[in-house]
């Protein structure tokens, strides 16, 4: 293996050196990724051990010399160059406002770009199936475990329905004579999608496989990494079923799931095509481009460099709070409707005349929220608590789980001048927000508790308060008392 290695570092040493000049390139948000490796946190534990199978792969198994000189490479060269120079101006806005998401997602851009400008268009495409191995060690996982939930929901009730078991089933809850199963985010699969999704890559790239390939292993990956996890749930309700909810597997499951992923995913791994390599004989294509240096250089300097002298400040401003005089404020623990909440943000609320609860949960961008004007936030409403019933325009109904009680919700994220329903649009809000000046962000919940019987007149109280809701800042005397 050493000897192989040795052989190899010709061909492997300038992608190493291309993903060096990337990391430093974009060293601000690496760093902050390699922190989230480090916490070896459900969604992002194989992290840590992607970039290392990265770098491995190129010493081991670098991408296949060539020596192409078309025509048209001096132009595709100066494309590259050109798309790297935007991949860092459209970093840095991004790492301005600390769109953590996005700004992931453009370090593998920001590497094949790097690798576009210095070693031309040809070389990079041969490095792209190793980029596409490297991005699956982005945090980035969390936003497919809600439709991962669902589908694994939808997919065990209807086999609890064949097998004809007494059940209800609600959403994701499964509830049975002995007791009730809830599939939450634990129960998406992530580990093993991702970690499927990781496998298939490795084989692809080990074995040469075309595009076609690609496709075809990792579709089969990511399917079989599915089905394992949707036989782990049904186990365990069928044992939860059998055994009355008194089998300790309930609650140790851990073991039980790897080894029906593996009765999945070992055979697969097994009876996969194996292509050899045969040997390089490919003449080395010239290392690096000059125009690619500068144009690198240029990228340090209008990314990296320009980011740490750029500070975009606004003035300290005052929280916000409703101009409606006849609001009573109140305590959160007085909510129909108990939301999780960060601690990094100031809730208050407020009670209207007509029954309905005002919430307004704000902050400020600072060092305290990591400098973001939309900090990170989770669903504030648990769904293992709170069932979704149904939805009427912009109000929603959640019933309780247990106490059966519904409420009528209303939401939306306030980012500066800016207003949104969704969590994902106040993220890119944030950015002409922030560009404007703007430092305040808040979720405001608009909440009245359902009649026994219908909830028409909660949703009319819900609508009736929204519409009397002004947010302003609260003089500075009352700011002070209000702390």
């Amino acid at each position: 293996m050493l000897r192989k290695t040795l052989d190899n570092l010709p061909y492997a040493l300038p992608y190493l050196i291309v993903t060096a000049v990337s990391v430093v390139l974009f060293y601000p948000t690496w760093i902050r990724l390699t922190s989230e490796w480090l916490e070896f946190e459900q969604v992002l534990a194989h992290g840590l051990a992607t970039a290392v199978i990265y770098v491995a792969l190129l010493l081991i198994h670098p991408p296949l010399p060539t020596n192409t000189q078309a025509p048209s490479a001096s132009r595709f060269q100066v494309t590259g160059i050109l798309i790297l120079l935007v991949t860092t101006l459209v970093w840095a806005l991004l790492e301005l406002v600390r769109i953590d998401t996005l700004t992931y997602l453009m370090l593998p851009a920001g590497l094949l770009a790097t690798s576009w400008a210095l070693l031309g268009f040809y070389r990079a495409l041969r490095l792209l199936p190793y980029v596409i191995l490297l991005a699956l060690s982005l945090p980035i996982w969390a936003d497919f475990i809600p439709t991962l939930v669902a589908i694994a929901s939808a997919v065990v009730s209807n086999w609890v329905r064949l097998f004809g078991m007494t059940a209800l089933i609600e959403g994701n809850s499964i509830t049975l004579p002995y007791g009730r199963l809830v599939i939450a985010d634990g129960c998406s699969g992530i580990r093993y999608f991702a970690i499927s999704i990781l496998l298939a890559a490795m084989m692809s790239i080990l074995n040469d496989y075309r595009w076609r390939g690609w496709l075809c292993f990792l579709t089969a990956a990511m399917v079989l990494g599915l089905i394992a996890n949707w036989v782990r749930i049904f186990i365990l309700v069928v044992v939860g079923y059998q055994t009355e909810m008194q089998s300790d597997m309930l609650t140790d499951h851990e073991l039980m799931g790897w080894v029906v992923y593996g009765v999945f995913i070992l055979p697969a791994l097994y009876f996969a095509p194996v292509n050899r390599r045969k040997t390089a004989d490919a003449p080395e294509a010239k290392r690096f481009s000059r125009k690619g240096v500068v144009a690198v250089l240029a990228a340090l300097v209008v990314g990296p460099l320009a980011l740490s002298v750029l500070q975009l400040s606004g003035n300290e401003t005052s929280p916000w709070a409703p101009q409606n005089a006849a609001m009573i404020p109140g305590q959160p623990s007085e909510l129909p409707l108990q939301l999780r909440l960060p601690d990094n943000l100031d809730h208050k609320v407020w009670a209207t005349p007509g029954g309905a609860w005002l919430s307004v949960a704000q902050s400020e961008r600072s060092a305290a929220t990591d400098h973001k004007l939309v900090p990170y936030l989770r669903p504030p409403i648990d769904t293992e608590e709170w069932l979704l019933q149904e939805t009427q325009g912009q109000v929603k109904i959640y019933q309780n789980r247990v106490g059966r009680q519904r409420v009528a919700v209303l939401q939306w994220y306030q980012v500066g001048d800016y207003a949104t329903e969704s969590y994902r649009d106040a993220k890119l809000w944030q950015i002409p927000a922030t560009l404007s000046g703007a430092n305040r962000f808040a979720l405001v919940s608009v909440m009245v508790e359902c009649e026994p019987r219908q909830c028409n007149r909660a949703i009319e109280n819900v609508g009736a308060a929204q519409n009397t809701i002004s947010l302003s800042p609260l003089p500075p005397e009352n700011k002070a008392s209000s702390q």
